[in-house]
């Protein structure tokens, strides 16, 4: 083996021995940082450099476009004042008056006043913040307004530029310096010669907007700062420098080289040069521009990875952390199995491949130590079971025997009206006891109810009556047992136990759009309305738990079994007014009921029958 080759061996071998003691936690944590942290901030710092590149190859485009902008201003600007200068240039009117002999300088004012005003020629002129002045080759003008004599252009620079330039237009700029007014100016001059005769001469000068054109670069608001150049004078710049009134500066060459785009534009015999210069870019202003993409990148490449290497971490070393304290705990008579199974994994076939053999082995033991014990203990428990269900069926019985004992000796004694009483309490009692389960015909719940109120009418005497409309096709759908009752218990002792005045009390029970209603109303007390509202809202809202911190534990259990028969379609409404009495309605759809069958009605009402004859001829024998 070469030497290199060893060397490498030797090295990887003790990277192993050094991964193999180490704990599992700390090897995920170090896959997260070398396999996935690092290589994401090279990614992220690349990512970055390409948006800093990204974001000055934007500013060099957007100084571009700025240049063109300008460019596309003064040109804009240049045109409308090259339209007003063709359209004064072939006006009749304005050509004849400037021929025209002119007798005195009154004669020329007249003249001058009525051409203004017939021609509406300063309306024109005005019209865009232009100034349009044209010199005559006419000794009758008087200097002033919108005309001058040619003499007073004939020495100046601009009018020999123009004779030897050989075009039509020119287009010149200067600081204008003549005692009246100091300002900058950018002009257009051209000859009047459309409709010449013999030797005659006349220029028109028209001066651009240059306020205008100089706030339209400034409220553009570029980045980029801008100048507009004819030859090494500064015309126009976004930078403050100068003003209308303030006389060119220079444009330095070396500020010239260092512009970022450059532009020309070759207009009327002058040459313009537009330099923008890039603003520079600033990191910090480019993170905080980018923040929104930066943040993102930072949770999906930073966070994101370290939230879901945490909770593989958690997913390996909280399982086996468990097994390993479930295999540490193997020292009594059986083997501990996992509580929780969780996942499919390699770890969860494994915790699951423990359950089974630990309980296969538990069973084992069961079979071989435990069975013998565990029958005497089924044997006992059978046994007391068997002695609880005798003393079940024993309690009623004995009852019903204790209750007919009290009724026959007060028939004895002639008490009839208490061997009544005790006779429908021992109905009523016997009628609970039979009904298997919860659910029972509204038959049965009907004849309970009867007999409830004929038990109250010894209580309350003449103060209490009641009527009871219960729709033939209601009688054999099934119910919670004891459940209207509750509601007419709570009607009769609640509503009427401090009335003195006579009550009734009204159940009602039809089918009205395929759902069941059943009605209880009563006469008596009544309620507040904040009371009525909030045993409602329990009603609506039960509980199990409920029922453990209520008064009304009779009203909210059976208004929670009818939600729990019902499968929670139930509704219920309240109204109570104090003084006048309350009204319950519970609606069910029928579907949600079932409905005993024909058969069993049949057999309950024989039973019903045999068992009152029985009582009956009882009574009369004894």
């Amino acid at each position: 083996m070469k030497k290199g080759t060893k060397g490498k061996h030797y090295f990887t071998e003790k990277i192993l021995n050094r991964l193999d003691h180490m704990r599992l936690r700390k090897k995920l944590w170090l896959i997260q940082i070398f396999c996935v942290l690092l290589p994401l901030l090279v990614s992220d710092s690349v990512i970055f450099s390409l948006i800093i590149n990204e974001e000055r190859r934007a500013a060099r485009q957007e100084t571009y476009n700025a240049a063109e902008a300008v460019k596309y201003t003064i040109s804009d600007s240049v045109r409308s004042a090259v339209g007003l200068m063709q359209n004064i240039y072939v006006n009749r009117y304005v050509n004849e008056f400037i021929k025209q002999e002119f007798t005195s300088p009154l004669d020329y004012y007249d003249k001058y006043l009525k051409f203004t005003k017939d021609s509406l020629y300063a309306v024109g002129v005005s019209n865009g913040h232009y100034n349009a002045v044209i010199y005559c080759d006419n000794d009758g003008i008087v200097n002033g307004g919108y005309f001058q004599r040619l003499d007073m252009a004939q020495d100046a620079w601009w009018y020999r530029k123009l004779e030897d330039s050989g075009r039509e237009v020119v287009l010149f700029s200067e600081y204008v310096e003549d005692g009246r007014k100091e300002q900058r100016a950018v002009s257009l001059v051209r000859h009047m010669d459309y409709y010449r005769r013999n030797n005659e001469k006349s220029v028109i000068r028209i001066d651009l907007d240059y306020s205008g054109i100089s706030q339209q670069i400034l409220n553009a608001q570029y980045d980029a700062v801008l100048y507009v150049c004819d030859g090494d004078r500064i015309l126009f710049s976004n930078d403050g420098r100068g003003g209308l009134q303030v006389p060119f500066e220079r444009m330095d060459a070396e500020l010239a080289s260092r512009a970022d785009a450059h532009t020309t534009m070759n207009i009327y015999g002058s040459v313009l040069d537009i330099y923008a210069m890039q603003p520079e870019i600033d990191a910090g202003q480019v993170l905080l521009k980018n923040l929104p993409l930066i943040a993102g990148l930072l949770c999906l490449n930073v966070l994101l990875p370290f939230l879901m290497m945490g909770l593989i971490n958690r997913s390996f070393t909280e399982r086996l952390r468990q097994m390993e304290k479930v295999f540490g705990g193997v020292e009594g008579d059986e083997l501990v199995q996992l509580p929780e199974v969780r996942g499919s994994d390699e770890i969860g076939s494994l915790m699951q491949s423990y359950n089974r053999m630990a309980r296969r082995m538990n069973e084992l033991i069961q079979t071989v130590y435990k069975n013998r014990l565990r029958s005497q203990e089924i044997d006992i428990a059978r046994q007391k079971a068997e002695l609880l269900a005798l003393h079940s069926q024993i309690n009623p019985h004995f009852l019903f025997n204790a209750l007919e004992s009290i009724r026959m000796h007060s028939v004895l004694k002639r008490e009839y009206e208490t061997a009544d009483m005790v006779q429908k309490l021992a109905l009523m009692e016997r009628q609970n006891v039979e009904w298997g389960g919860d659910l029972v015909r509204i038959g049965d719940e009907i004849r309970f109810i009867e007999a409830y109120l004929e038990l109250q009418k010894y209580r309350f005497g003449e103060r209490l009556s009641y009527q009871i409309n219960v729709d033939e096709e209601c009688m054999d759908y099934r119910i919670p047992k004891l459940s209207v009752v509750t509601f007419v218990e709570n009607a009769c002792v609640h509503g009427m136990e401090k009335k003195t005045l006579a009550s009734r009390v009204f159940v009602r029970i039809y089918i009205e759009d395929g759902r069941l209603v059943m009605e209880v109303e009563d006469t008596g007390n009544g309620m507040q309305e904040e009371q009525c509202r909030q045993m409602l809202e329990d009603m609506r809202n039960v509980r199990i738990e409920m029922l453990k911190s209520s008064r009304h534990v009779g009203i909210l259990n059976a208004a929670l079994r009818l939600k729990m028969a019902s499968e929670d379609t139930v509704s219920f409404e309240m109204d109570s007014e104090p003084g006048a009495g309350t009204m319950v309605l519970i609606r069910i759809p029928t579907e949600k009921l079932p409905k005993a069958a024909e058969e069993a009605e049949e057999q309950g009402a024989e039973a019903e029958t045999a068992e009152e004859q029985r009582v009956e001829a009882e009574t009369a024998e004894r």
